[in-house]
């Protein structure tokens, strides 16, 4: 049973009057009168989300203004605007109100306004003095979110240029005030120590036992150490964080199944959930209650009664891969800075405990603050919005942390494909008609586009599907996929035609719930589409789109959406696997329940990076839609382009050319050339016959090179002739003979190559007098008379010489054919000893040696006698 709590009559309420932020009013209210800029650092629950805008008001400071307050989360702007019209006891939407951004409940009485922090940037383009206005408050900005970064330099341009009398507030729950302080100033800080209890903090890890297969999910994680918190005496209320809603399913099945949470009403807290959940959460109640929560209840939102944190140390993390153009969402650790936040919501009304599901080491290595939103998202939104703010030089606005480079200009280009910028990088007309639709810049694209095809009310419904969590259930029973098949057809062009028939299916039936189970739909995702569509159409009409339009082609619909998502083109490698690649080099998995898997191409409007269960990533392409090459050729002609490619086959062992004709680096077609040779690919062909030659030459080397294919007249002997002069140029720089190495080899092997296509041209080509022309017929003299094949000794014999490329040339003679050979000749200009290997009868080494003379006095006799009884027919001297 809930708890009435009603009876707070004002702001100066009893309830309101014992938050600690009131310790500072009388400074707060001096400072914002003086300065205009002020920081005020308090921790989590002392109240400054509700009551520095109430103190505003009430201070007579804002004169006939309204206060606006920035909030990160749509669950916190709605949720603090509520508690605080509550507690001056008026209506939502009048005195007290809020906007996010598809919903709004404000009127011309507000004057204490929550919004969320991308609502009041487009609210500055149309306003730009910001009338009417008299205070911003920055709310939880130690959260570094990419739209309180850049509102924030907005308003002090504003505050420096225009509007000296605009009073400006951050609010942060953390200490880490420094570069904030030096951004703002002048500014004065104020700080509120508020009122928090000691907390216990314990490290509760997995202890796995030798018969348990591997460690438990982290939902039974949590239910394990909730049990044993209880176990050990807690008592009241409990909070636990997980990174989603997934895992706070998860979790809440988990404490069903244990004995210790009977008697506690179990309740979720996410983002996705409908209001009246969302309520439900940080209600009081009669019995004790478990929240498990995503990290909304980190900081704004105050959970009443809660003496047990269990922390997962967790958060599901977007981030935007610059380099690939993807969105990406990882489950990752928080930061040292969350986890605090996290564990203090334990000690607001008494002494608590937190349970953090880690070892305490692990505390040490985790990053000290989470990185800032503009380091990490997709910028392209916000620069739009900048552009159509005024903002020429974004390298020169006033980044409080700069984005990276990449980052900036990705979207940067991503805004000029779209029509949105010109090549000056200014705003264009379609740039700021975009701006009216209060989504991501592609979709704003579209939406516009459909006038041109007449299918306005189809792209609004799209865009409107898009918006929130996923319309259609993944897992069902086979009865649903039954009903699905008879539903959705045999279609093969969209994603988004399923979406649309599963929608008008549950719409038609008012969304009630048999309809929603039978089709197998989100009911609540699917109630909200309906008013994001009207808002959509509203929108549309407002900006002279005809929206009427009788019911379009689909081709017409499907071009609509290429002409917002021509970046995210794909093409399926092989009707074999999902694998597709997509511009600019990148790779991605066609999702398997998308229907347009017999599409050789496809725009994917959503692109994503996914980690599963198992660890393993994937980019995944999803909400496809078909498309034909001739429509690119159509839409984009100055982007459509022809190369031509030389490849080796490695089967026929030659070299073919094909002529492909590419957009943003996709093929879209291909056919093969006549044989690039055909008798005119020689040294003199012209253009791009030359070219072809080239290449071809290239690609037969690298084959030589690697060993793939053999030359029949590059033999040992030819090798050796190269480690002689590689030798000598090592051993007699002064002879000034340039060494063969790799590269040049590969360039020899090249000049042999050129004007032939196949192996067969090349295996009898003349090697031999290509490598030998390395050298002129005076250094080809000096190689050798200094680096000689063979080795004249004093007896007459004319040894091999075998060159080595670490170890000292030798010769191999048998005993009998050193007779009368005392010391053996220097080579290199008398630089280099030269090795024997000195062989029996038998042909192998008895002994190896620079020094014959010593060999024949110290070796020799003992040598002789054993040897000369095994081979009494040889000479022995």
């Amino acid at each position: 049973m809930k708890l009435d709590l009603g009876g707070v009559t004002g702001i100066m309420g009893a309830m309101a009057e014992k938050l600690p932020i009131y310790e500072i009013e009388r400074e707060l209210v001096a400072a914002a009168g003086r300065g205009k800029r002020l920081v005020i650092q308090a921790p989590t629950g002392s109240g400054k989300s509700t009551q520095v805008p109430q103190m505003l008001l009430e201070s007579g400071l804002l004169g006939t203004g309204e206060v606006v307050i920035l909030q990160p989360r749509r669950l916190a702007t709605r949720m603090l605007a509520a508690r605080v019209a509550q507690e001056r006891s008026a209506a939502l939407g009048q005195e007290v109100g809020y906007q996010i951004r598809f919903e709004s409940r404000v009127s011309s009485r507000t004057r204490i306004r929550y919004v969320t922090e991308g609502v009041l940037l487009r609210q500055m383009i149309q306003n730009p003095e910001l009338d009417g206005v008299s205070a911003l408050i920055f709310d939880e900005f130690h959260e570094r979110h990419l739209y309180g970064d850049i509102t924030l330099a907005q308003a002090l341009e504003l505050q420096a240029r225009r509007r000296p009398d605009l009073i400006l507030i951050v609010m942060s729950a953390t200490l880490e005030l420094s570069g904030l302080k030096d951004y703002l100033a002048p500014c004065e800080v104020l700080s509120s120590e508020g009122r928090v209890y000691p907390v216990e903090i314990s490290y509760h890890p997995q202890k796995i036992a030798p018969a348990q297969r591997g460690a438990l999910p982290v939902w039974e994680h949590a239910a394990e150490a909730f049990a044993e918190a209880v176990r050990q005496g807690h008592r009241g209320d409990a909070l636990i964080f997980m990174p989603g809603s997934f895992e706070i399913h998860k979790t809440l099945e988990a404490l069903r199944n244990t004995s210790e949470a009977k008697g506690h009403i179990l309740l979720p807290l996410h983002g996705e959930l409908p209001s009246n959940d969302q309520d439900a959460a940080v209600a009081q109640y009669e019995a004790p209650k478990i929240v498990v929560a995503t990290n909304v209840a980190e900081t704004s939102l105050t959970i009443s009664g809660v003496r047990l944190v269990i922390d997962s140390g967790l958060a599901r993390m977007p981030r935007y891969d610059a380099v690939r153009g993807i969105n990406t969402l990882f489950i990752e650790k928080v930061s040292q800075a969350s986890t605090d936040q996290r564990a203090g919501r334990a000690g607001r009304t008494a002494p608590g405990w937190c349970v953090r599901l880690w070892p305490e080491r692990e505390q040490w290595n985790r990053a000290a603050q989470e990185l800032p939103e503009v380091r990490r998202l997709d910028l392209a939104e916000v620069i739009l919005t900048l552009k159509a703010a005024g903002v020429q030089d974004l390298r020169a606005f006033r980044w409080l942390e700069p984005p990276d480079e990449l980052s900036l200009s990705r979207a940067e280009t991503l805004l000029h494909d779209l029509g949105a910028l010109d090549a000056r990088g200014a705003i264009t007309p379609t740039g700021r008609k975009m701006l009216a639709f209060p989504v991501h810049p592609r979709y704003a694209r579209m939406l516009l586009a459909a006038e041109e095809y007449g299918c306005v009310r189809q792209a609004a419904l799209i865009a409107a599907l898009t918006q929130g969590r996923d319309l259609l259930l993944r897992k069902v029973d086979r009865e649903v996929e039954e009903f699905r098949e008879d539903l959705f057809g045999e279609e093969h062009d969209s994603d988004f035609w399923v979406l649309m028939r599963a929608w008008n299916y549950v719409a038609k039936n008012q969304f009630n719930l048999n309809a929603c189970r039978r089709v197998g739909v989100h009911g609540i995702t699917a109630r909200q589409v309906q008013p994001l569509l009207e808002m959509f159409l509203d929108i549309a009409h407002g900006e002279g789109l005809r929206i009427d339009h009788p019911m379009p082609e689909d081709e017409k619909i499907r071009k609509c959406v290429l002409v917002g998502f021509s970046d995210r083109l794909a093409k399926r490698l092989d009707q074999g696997s999902l694998r597709c690649v997509l511009s600019h080099g990148r790779f991605g998995l066609l999702s398997r329940e998308s229907v347009v898997q017999n599409a050789p191409f496809f725009v994917a409007a959503e692109i994503s990076e996914i980690e599963g269960r198992d660890k393993s990533v994937s980019t995944l392409l999803s909400l496809g839609t078909a498309v034909e090459t001739s429509w690119l050729e159509e839409l984009y002609p100055d982007e459509i382009e022809t190369e031509t490619f030389v490849s080796y086959d490695s089967t026929a062992r030659c070299v073919l050319a094909e002529e492909q004709t590419l957009f943003r680096g996709i093929p879209l077609a291909k056919k093969a050339l006549a044989h690039p040779g055909n008798g005119t690919g020689g040294r003199n062909a012209p253009g791009k016959e030359a070219g072809f030659a080239s290449k071809a030459a290239e690609l037969l080397a690298q084959e030589v090179m690697e060993g793939r294919l053999t030359l029949k007249y590059w033999d040992h002997a030819l090798d050796q002739w190269i480690l002689r002069l590689n030798s000598l140029a090592r051993w007699c720089p002064d002879l000034g003979l340039a060494p063969i190495e790799e590269e040049n080899r590969r360039e020899i092997l090249q000049e042999v190559c050129y004007g032939s296509f196949s192996y067969k041209e090349i295996k009898e080509a003349d090697v031999k007098s290509a490598v030998k022309s390395w050298l002129s017929h005076e250094q080809q003299r000096l190689l050798e008379k200094h680096a000689p094949e063979r080795l004249e000794l004093s007896n007459g014999k004319t040894p091999k010489l075998v060159y080595t490329v670490d170890a000292a040339p030798y010769i191999a003679l048998r005993i009998q054919e050193l007779f009368d050979v005392k010391a053996l000749p220097k080579i290199a200009m008398g630089r280099v000893a030269v090795v024997v290997q000195i062989l029996a009868p038998n042909m192998r080494p008895v002994q190896v040696t620079q020094d014959l003379e010593n060999f024949w006095v110290e070796h020799y006799p003992k040598i002789k006698s054993q040897l000369q009884r095994k081979y009494p027919k040889h000479q022995w001297r």
